[in-house]
């Protein structure tokens, strides 16, 4: 699980993040990237998969646990490149995400994050 401090949890800094419309997208998952930051605190990190993706909690759930572990281990690492720059970024499984394994994802997440602009 990521620490505390890493972690994205109110609606409004969900919207916020969304609202910059800073977003890219790559094997069935989107990364959406907050503004950038001026001090050197944490990036926070949300994982969304919506009930239109899948109607069953366990298929979503189990995306977000993928995404989660994949962004773990490379916090881990210290391989985050660019995505350090923002105060937040929200993970988006979409449909095309759902039967993909963790190589798969993981693949995805990592493209993303060194891509990030």
């Amino acid at each position: 699980m990521l620490p505390k401090q890493y972690r994205l949890k109110n609606r409004s800094a969900f919207k916020a993040t969304y609202k910059v419309k800073n977003s890219s997208h790559k094997g069935g998952v989107t990364l959406f990237a907050g503004i950038l930051k001026k001090d050197d605190t944490p990036t926070k990190v949300g994982f969304v998969v919506s009930k239109k993706v899948h109607k069953r909690a366990v298929k979503r759930n189990r995306l977000k646990r993928l995404m989660r572990e994949s962004y773990r281990l490379l916090l881990k690492e210290n391989n985050l490149g660019n995505s350090q720059k923002y105060l937040s970024l929200v993970f988006v499984g979409t449909e095309k995400a759902l039967g993909k394994s963790f190589k798969e994802i993981d693949n995805a997440i990592k493209k993303l994050v060194q891509g990030v602009q």
